[in-house]
């Protein structure tokens, strides 16, 4: 029955996401009562705010077996751009012993291992599947009263959460004890136009969103953290790749070379993290450049990023909220802990978000602390909420399932290792697939990398 199906959606509290998040649950409440059926749970996962790791979703199994342990089936959870046809989601979940523990899904797997996956099997990848979020997935009460008790007798422990849905799938598996992902034909990734949508349960649409005219290229200031050592490798990659989407852009360096030109901040470069060099820039953003320009990014040396989907990106946000947006990650989180954008990726700040950042007291506890992390513990401790996108990127595209990049219109890759840059630029970022360089036109295959 519907009513035995808690539906959990991945939802956030910036009010883009939260608004797209709340059509969602009136949509999904809205086929049901067509159905003519009793009304299912709906709930939004930043409305749990118990947990500042709400979103990893682990730490609220016990509530889940506490408040649904009896009376309900499923836990279906979705991400807010997930199209669910709840017949067909019903029929689907109709196939499958309730009775049973079940952890279904779209399957995604590693053609090879990778640093974000901590090289996880490494003689073969492919073995191991975990839910695409994007397609839905769904565990059954008995896998959710289990994961309960496991959990209530070894907590979570404090470490890093860098990619979920592996993690999640992980922790299910238990080393072989628990079940595998079961793959589910119906939860599809396909868009809602796609001729192969008949037999899907769940669609998924949201390739870049766009909420009115992109924002002016003179609205996003972009800083580059480089030091001298990678003037003469990194930095020619940006200039032949997308500095040129830049409207306002400065390089920043242990050492003023003009030829770039690059500013020195009087920070000395450190081997481990940049918080000394990243706090400097923050506040020569607010000191030095326009008040109309509302939005920074700052990314590193070796980030791949398009400028011009990031200001498509940035229409749908209200640059007065104080809004820190890239790829989350998490430490800690099993225990209290904290949300930080990961730096690779690119963070992007309001302007408003660096005025409540510098106004605090919260700073680095040492020169080479890690920026992203120093500034996720600032941020959560200012009670301003990390906001996640899918579309930047810590690593390279071959770190990532291809059928996962398929239903993505990325905004950022990270790191030159073992790859062409220029060639993953044109390939995945450039304004389009086929950009003209050299009076050229160059078209990458994306099989290809």
């Amino acid at each position: 029955e519907l009513k035995g199906i808690v539906f959990v959606i991945q939802s956030q509290s910036n009010s883009f996401h939260s608004k797209r998040a709340e059509d969602l649950k009136r949509d999904i409440l809205k086929q049901a009562a067509d159905l003519g059926k009793e009304l299912p749970t709906v709930l939004l996962i930043h409305q749990i705010d118990r947990h500042e790791g709400a979103w990893t979703i682990l730490p609220l199994m016990r509530d889940f077996s506490v408040t649904y342990g009896r009376n309900s089936s499923w836990i279906f959870f979705c991400e807010e751009d997930t199209r669910i046809q709840v017949i067909k989601l019903l029929e689907t979940l109709r196939r499958f012993d309730k009775s049973k523990e079940w952890f279904l899904g779209k399957p995604l797997y590693d053609e090879e291992s990778t640093i974000i996956h901590h090289y996880a099997f490494a003689e073969n990848p492919t073995v191991f599947k975990f839910p695409d979020f994007a397609a839905g997935w769904a565990l059954s009460i008995p896998l959710v009263n289990k994961l309960a008790k496991k959990l209530k007798s070894e907590p979570l422990k404090s470490d890093f959460t860098i990619d979920l849905k592996h993690e999640i799938a992980l922790y299910i598996w238990q080393k072989g004890e628990g079940p595998h992902l079961t793959p589910v034909p119906e939860f599809c990734t396909d868009d809602l136009n796609s001729y192969k949508v008949d037999h899907c349960a769940t669609t998924f649409s949201n390739f870049l969103p766009l909420c009115g005219e992109p924002v002016n290229k003179e609205d996003v200031f972009v800083a580059v953290k480089t030091c001298r050592k990678f003037h003469g490798d990194r930095i020619p990659v940006v200039k032949q790749t997308w500095e040129r989407e830049a409207a306002l852009i400065e390089y920043y360096s242990d050492y003023a070379d003009i030829s770039i030109p690059t500013i020195d901040l009087g920070v000395p470069n450190t081997d481990r993290g940049h918080c000394g060099k990243t706090f400097g820039i923050l506040e020569r953003f607010l000191n030095h450049t326009s008040p109309r320009t509302p939005w920074l990014v700052v990314v590193d040396d070796d980030t791949l990023i398009s400028i011009f989907r990031l200001r498509k990106l940035l229409s749908c946000y209200d640059p007065n909220e104080p809004i820190f947006l890239g790829e989350r990650y998490g430490y800690g989180l099993g225990t209290g802990g904290y949300s930080y954008i990961t730096g690779g990726g690119g963070m992007v700040f309001s302007r408003t978000a660096v005025q409540k950042l510098l106004a605090s007291k919260c700073r680095c506890y040492s020169m080479d602390a890690p920026d992203d992390m120093v500034l996720g513990m600032c941020f959560s401790g200012l009670g301003i909420p990390i906001t996640h996108s899918p579309l930047f990127h810590q690593a390279r595209p071959m770190d990532y399932p291809k059928d996962y990049l398929s239903h993505q219109i990325p905004v950022s890759f990270h790191k030159h290792w073992n790859i062409d840059p220029v060639k993953v630029y044109f390939t995945w970022l450039a304004p389009n697939t086929e950009e003209s360089r050299n009076g050229k036109k160059v078209g990458y295959n994306r099989e290809d990398l």
